[in-house]
Parts: C-alpha cells; sequence; structure tokens
C-alpha cells in the first residue's frame, strides 16, 4: 500500500494540478475529450482527471467489480506499452470503446499514463452489439442500457485520435517541463524497428533478389554532407532493413556490416570537413560499442544515434551559410521532382545564381545538381514499377520526364537495365 501511495504522489509531485489544469483546457478545446491520469499501479489520480471522465457507459461496466477489474488491467497493459515504446498507445479496450494512453516518464524514471479516448470510431451497428457481447463474456450487465449508453458515446474518426494522440503528447511534456529525452529515444527506437520492419516486408513481398544497395550508401554520404537528418535517418533504416532480410539472425554479419556502415559515414563526415584525428578517435570508440551490444534492435537504435552524432559533428565545422543555401535546393527538388523544373527554378529557392548554386553544390554535395534530381526522380521511379501497376509510359510522366525514350535511356544508365527489364528481375516469383 505504501508502494502505491508514493508512486501517486510521485506523479503529482512531478504534474501539479495547475500544469494539469492547463493540459486539461488546452486539449479539451480542440478535442472535446476528457483526461484520466493514473500512477504505475493503474489507479486514477485525485486531482489530475477531467470531471467527470468517465462516461455513463464505463460506468455501467465498472458497476462489477470483475468489469472495474479489467479496466484497470486495459489501463496498465496500455500504459506499460506506451512506456516501453515512449509513444501514444492506441487500442480499443475490453469493452470495445477506444482507449489512448500517452506516456508520462521523467528522464528515466516512469510516472504513469496520461488517458483519453473513451470513445467511439464509429456509430454503433448490429455488429458492435455482436462484437460486445463476446467482450463482456463473464459479467453481469443489462445488454439494452449498455446499448442505450453506447448510443451516447461520442464517435471520433481513427485521423482524429491519432492526431489527439500527438498534440498530447506535445503539450503534456512541454507544459509539465518534463525530460523528453529517453521517451523520444524509446520512441525513435519504435519507428526505427517499423520502418525496418516494413523494408524487410516489401522486399520479400516483391520477391527482390538483388543484392545489397551499394549505390544507396554514396546517397547517405550526400545526406551526411548537408546535414539532412530525416533524409539520412530513412536511407540508414533501408540500408538497416536489406541487411537483416539478407542475414535474418546474424549478430556477427550485423556487426561487420555496422563497422563497414560506420566508415561510410566517416568518409562522408570527412567530406563534410570533420577534422580526420576526432573521425579515427570516435570509430575507435564506435567499433568497442559495437562488440559490447548484444541485441539487433539495440544495435539498430545505436547505429542511428551514431549518424546523428556524425551529422552533429558536419553540423559544428560546416560554413552554416553555404549550407543554408543548399538545403532549400534539395528540399524544393525532393517536393516537385514530380512536375518539370528547371535549375532556375531550383536557384530561385536558394536565392543564388545558377552558375553559383551549381559549383556551391557540387563543391559541397559531391554531384552536380542534375545528378542529385536524377537520383531522387529515378528512385521515386523504382517505387513504383515495384508496388503500383502503372506502365513506363505513366511511371514516366508521374516522376517528371516528358519523353519516354529519354526516361528509359536514364533509368538504365542509373540501374543497369530498363524499367521493364527491372519490374521483370524483382517481380514476385
Amino acid at each position: 500500500m505504501q508502494e502505491t501511495i508514493s508512486t501517486k504522489l510521485e506523479l503529482k509531485d512531478q504534474l501539479t494540478k495547475e500544469q494539469f489544469k492547463k493540459i486539461q483546457t488546452s486539449f479539451t478545446a480542440n478535442y472535446h475529450l476528457p483526461l484520466e491520469c493514473t500512477g504505475l499501479d493503474g489507479k486514477e489520480v485525485l486531482g489530475l482527471c477531467t470531471l467527470p471522465c468517465n462516461p455513463y457507459y464505463c460506468k455501467l461496466i465498472r458497476n462489477s467489480r470483475i468489469g472495474a477489474a479489467r479496466c484497470r488491467q486495459d489501463r496498465l497493459r496500455s500504459m506499460n506499452i506506451a512506456l516501453e515504446t515512449g509513444q501514444p498507445y492506441i487500442s480499443l479496450c475490453h469493452a470495445g470503446i477506444v482507449l489512448v494512453c500517452v506516456p508520462i516518464m521523467d528522464g528515466e524514471t516512469p510516472l504513469g499514463g496520461m488517458f483519453f479516448g473513451k470513445c467511439l470510431w464509429e456509430r454503433p451497428d448490429e455488429l458492435f452489439g455482436t462484437e460486445l457481447k463476446k467482450r463482456l463474456r463473464g459479467l453481469r450487465y443489462d445488454f439494452f442500457d449498455l446499448k442505450d449508453a453506447a448510443d451516447q458515446l461520442q464517435v471520433v474518426s481513427a485521423r482524429k485520435i491519432h492526431e489527439a494522440a500527438e498534440f498530447l503528447y506535445v503539450l503534456l511534456y512541454q507544459t509539465a517541463e518534463l525530460d523528453p529525452c529517453v521517451v523520444q529515444w524509446r520512441r525513435q527506437k519504435t519507428q526505427q524497428q517499423a520502418s525496418i520492419s516494413e523494408v524487410i516486408h516489401e522486399t520479400k513481398r516483391v520477391g527482390a533478389e538483388e543484392p545489397y544497395p551499394y549505390e544507396a550508401e554514396r546517397e547517405l554520404i550526400a545526406k551526411v554532407k548537408i546535414g539532412d537528418r530525416t533524409g539520412a535517418r530513412e536511407i540508414l533504416n533501408n540500408l538497416l532493413g536489406m541487411i537483416l532480410f539478407h542475414s535474418p539472425g546474424d549478430m556477427n554479419v550485423l556487426k561487420a556490416r555496422l563497422v563497414e556502415l560506420l566508415s561510410v559515414l566517416s568518409r562522408a563526415a570527412a567530406q563534410g570537413g570533420v577534422d580526420i584525428n576526432v573521425l579515427l578517435n570516435k570509430n575507435l570508440d564506435y567499433i568497442n560499442k559495437v562488440l559490447s551490444i548484444h541485441t539487433q534492435d539495440d544495435l539498430c537504435a545505436w547505429i542511428s544515434r551514431a549518424l546523428d552524432d556524425f551529422i552533429e559533428s558536419v553540423y559544428a565545422c560546416q560554413d552554416a551559410r553555404k549550407m543554408s543555401q543548399l538545403r532549400p535546393a534539395m528540399e524544393f527538388m525532393e517536393a516537385n521532382y514530380n512536375r518539370p523544373i528547371t535549375l532556375a527554378d531550383i536557384a530561385h529557392e536558394s536565392h543564388l545564381s545558377v552558375s553559383r548554386l551549381a559549383h556551391l553544390f557540387r563543391e559541397e554535395v559531391g554531384i552536380t545538381l542534375i545528378d542529385f534530381l536524377t537520383n531522387v526522380r529515378i528512385n521515386a521511379a523504382k517505387r513504383l514499377m515495384l508496388k503500383t501497376e502503372m506502365n513506363c509510359t505513366q511511371v514516366c510522366f508521374e516522376v517528371g520526364y516528358n519523353n519516354q525514350s529519354y526516361f528509359t535511356r536514364t533509368f538504365k544508365q542509373v540501374t543497369g537495365m530498363t524499367p521493364r527489364q527491372f519490374r521483370q528481375a524483382n517481380k514476385r516469383k
């Protein structure tokens, strides 16, 4: 009992009633849903809940001892998953309604969960009634009273629920002034695992037999050199997915490939201007770190953090003015590759002349503007060839080319095969 009391006090110490009121006011003004905080024991924390925080439907469910126990178990399960993954967890509770938990942590210390939802994705129908009877097996209740109560619940679309979860996540950590470092790292790790799993699944789906994509390392170098954290992380996750696809469960191979990736990142940072002696010292520490980690997920998460460290090193030594001029050009090409654009259009985004931008781009990134745009377009074309049934002509126009012969010739120069050959070589056998 003493442990439960101290847990609640710890949460109250870190999230005051005044802070909760600010969060509640802002959240309910945007989403009109009540909030409920629970400690690590799964019980509500007095003073940190909207009054009333439970609709009549929930009160009917909780009228029985078994129903109340199931509700508490739902909260504990949702909260543990949210704390473990570092991100909001959205689920249907045992009674069939939406339940969302935003994890509350201060640094390494888990404090509890902030819940909302207690609504439906869509209006109840006959199927809802049938599912409800299955879900509530073992409970005593009046079905018609419960059905009437369900009809009174708010209906909120799945998209709106996800939007509300992200809004509350940011609002909570900003208002309560909690240290989000650990929870953000866990969230990044979870998202990375999902991204890598998607790469592996897609590779299996199309039956790809192509070898490890070494050309992607060149793109990774370019992203690191200009400090594009988001783009570099996406390419890194694709590379990790391919490594794990070709050598599933083999930690020795994974560690060897990560050491190779560290060399690629070091080369990119060196080309970005980082002192070579600094990089040699970093690499020694990094290799020792790779050897000391013993799980696949932790290795992947760690290399992602190492990537951030390399990019920070590049930021620290680069001419910020030059990079601020190049970034808009790259972002413009990545956002507009699917339509005809000229060098003048790209230069306009950077407020430079075409000749100055071309010189600066080649000097800093190591490839020409045209080569960069071509790579963006051909990568998009490869995705369309594998994931859609579009013919070559449709793909050609979809990625910004207006001449099919030129598109086919360019595609072959970059990939070594025509679009049709590429699809044939990678289609499901």
